[in-house]
């Protein structure tokens, strides 16, 4: 896989279509904090988008979306003087299955839903991406479109495995505005998601997502960059935030990470096949990035997945 495919695997990416939002005349409304990322897409109409925090309102127009990824407090309006409303007193107004309607409905459409990402890994992605991230770019806007079109006919028309096909439908938008925020030359971001942007940084990190275990040395790297040891390795901090072997050093920790909670293998064993000769060398390497020892971690992931077990059955 490639570097974005590994990342969003690795953070256990699920999506959830939550339901439609129908309003007429002049109307706001106020949404509190959240967790993962939160996304909406606009069918019909236009909206402004306002985030605690940040300057300026943001402008959204039909067929295109917007992820908030930061779970901060925000507000959606036809205009942003109407004093906005919580969105919670609008749920005992649902009707049509997941839509509610709001000033009798149908002068602006939208549709919203949420990602939720393993907490480990959560880190990852979301400190790459800044409060709102508004797709709106038009290379793509087919695609999404497409997309948006097709979670409005299966929140409108349900039928059986609907859930499944609007879940894989909100990934698509997903990868879609992370793919146009790859592309915008503009961006001054720092991180992996913006490294992928440079031909060369990208080959490197390709490498090391490919053979993690590889015994990899500044050197080796740099030339899978076909730049000089030095050059490169300020490249890549510049461009990352990191250096070669820390960003190495972190990917290692996030496979071991998910190998502890997913599988059987010994801590000896996920160290020695991540590249580390010995097992005390790989624990200080995974104290140092996880606060914690692989055993601890495990043992808290299992108590985790047992509590939710547990909560399940009552």
């Amino acid at each position: 896989m490639d570097p974005l495919s590994d990342v969003l695997s690795l953070l256990e990416l699920r999506s959830y279509v939550s339901g439609g939002f129908d309003a007429g005349g002049e109307w706001a409304v106020r949404f509190g904090h959240h967790d993962g990322i939160k996304f909406h897409a606009v069918l019909r109409g236009q909206c402004w988008v306002s985030v605690e925090g940040e300057p300026e309102p943001v402008r959204v127009t039909e067929g295109q979306c917007f992820l908030l990824a930061r779970g901060r407090p925000f507000r959606i309006a036809s205009d942003m003087e109407v004093e906005a409303v919580d969105v919670r007193t609008l749920l005992p107004q649902i009707h049509d299955g997941r839509i509610v309607t709001y000033n009798g409905g149908g002068e602006f459409v939208s549709i919203g839903g949420y990602f939720t990402l393993a907490d480990a890994q959560a880190d990852l992605l979301l400190r790459m991406l800044p409060p709102i991230v508004h797709v709106h770019e038009e290379p793509g806007l087919s695609t999404l479109r497409w997309c948006i079109e097709r979670m409005r006919q299966e929140l409108h028309e349900p039928q059986p495995g609907g859930d499944i096909v609007a879940q894989q439908l909100a990934t698509m938008v997903l990868v879609q505005a992370l793919r146009m925020r790859l592309a915008e030359t503009r961006s001054d971001g720092v991180g992996w998601l913006f490294a992928l942007a440079d031909k060369r940084m990208r080959a490197v990190i390709n490498a090391m997502h490919d053979a993690p275990g590889a015994r990899w040395t500044l050197q080796t790297l740099a030339g899978h960059a076909a730049m000089s040891r030095t050059t490169f390795a300020l490249r890549f901090k510049k461009l990352v935030g990191l250096s070669p072997m820390e960003y190495l050093t972190r990917w290692r920790m996030m496979l071991a990470a998910d190998r502890l909670t997913n599988s059987r293998d010994s801590v000896a064993g996920i160290g020695l096949a991540l590249g580390y000769e010995s097992e005390k060398s790989f624990i200080t390497a995974f104290r140092r990035i996880m606060n914690c020892s692989p055993r601890q971690y495990a043992r808290r992931q299992l108590a985790g997945v047992n509590d939710a077990h547990d909560a399940g059955t009552i």
